[in-house]
């Protein structure tokens, strides 16, 4: 799996669509409104990484943060974001960026969100490492980065994941994947390719890249989501860390 090929899931029209009705029917989860509010002030400059057609982006400047930057390396969702921004009369940006290359001066952000799991719909371990170390270069000292990820460890999926270390361990695994972790998904809403990380291997990333870890914490335990959220996504992990230095 490769970031050209997750580029044209996204690309895909149904797919878009899908976003699009999340940014307009969904909105802010009240976990991430949670999350957001706890620790941004409203005077922050925020950049959101993989930000879609806009939903976080579009909840949190409903909530008064108005001082957001929302990137994608999908032009198609970008097209979205600006088009659902303009309806509103938002006075959001949103543009082309690449999470793995920033274009950004070191130190310029107070806080970044990279929402819905995005960071680990990045193939390949040593990428999903060079975008964190990316976002970690260009917030600001003492600036936080919030991402959500799916937990392995969950009881739900643990018979699943007993089978699939079996699929590995006899060679017999799903050839479109690289890492042990890794799904492919089709879904009514086009494919899927998502990373799923243990809580170790977060937490073994985070300090090899020098963030410092302030709080992880499932979504459920933050908030009772609405069911048009919990349609909309499974049952995730919100990590709130921070840059000292």
């Amino acid at each position: 799996m490769d970031g050209k090929t997750v580029k044209g899931f996204f690309s895909d029209p149904v797919a878009v669509q899908h976003y699009t009705n999340a940014a307009v029917k969904v909105g802010l989860w009240k976990s991430e409104e949670a999350v957001f509010t706890q620790i941004f002030d409203k005077e922050d400059t925020l950049l959101e990484c993989g930000c879609g057609a806009g939903r976080i982006s579009i909840g949190l400047w409903e909530l008064g943060y108005t001082r957001m930057l929302g990137i994608d390396f999908c032009k198609e969702m970008i097209v979205e974001a600006r088009r659902l921004s303009q309806l509103l009369g938002y006075g959001l940006s949103f543009r082309l960026g690449d999470a793995t290359t920033l274009q950004f001066e070191a130190d310029l952000f107070d806080g970044i969100v990279f929402g819905f799991n995005g960071l680990m719909q990045i193939p390949k371990a040593e990428n999903r490492k060079k975008a964190l170390k990316e976002i970690k270069r260009v917030l600001k000292e003492g600036g936080y980065f919030v991402f959500t990820t799916h937990d392995r460890g969950l009881l739900k999926r643990r018979v699943f994941w007993i089978e699939e270390k079996k699929r590995w361990k006899e060679g017999v695994q799903d050839p479109e994947l690289e890492e042990y972790g890794d799904r492919l998904f089709d879904s009514p809403d086009g494919k899927i390719f998502m990373h799923i990380p243990t809580v170790k291997e977060i937490k073994d990333l985070l300090k090899e890249v020098g963030f410092v870890l302030h709080q992880t914490v499932l979504r459920s335990e933050l908030a009772n989501e609405p069911p048009e959220v919990r349609e909309f996504s499974d049952q995730c992990r919100f990590w709130i860390v921070r840059k000292e230095r």
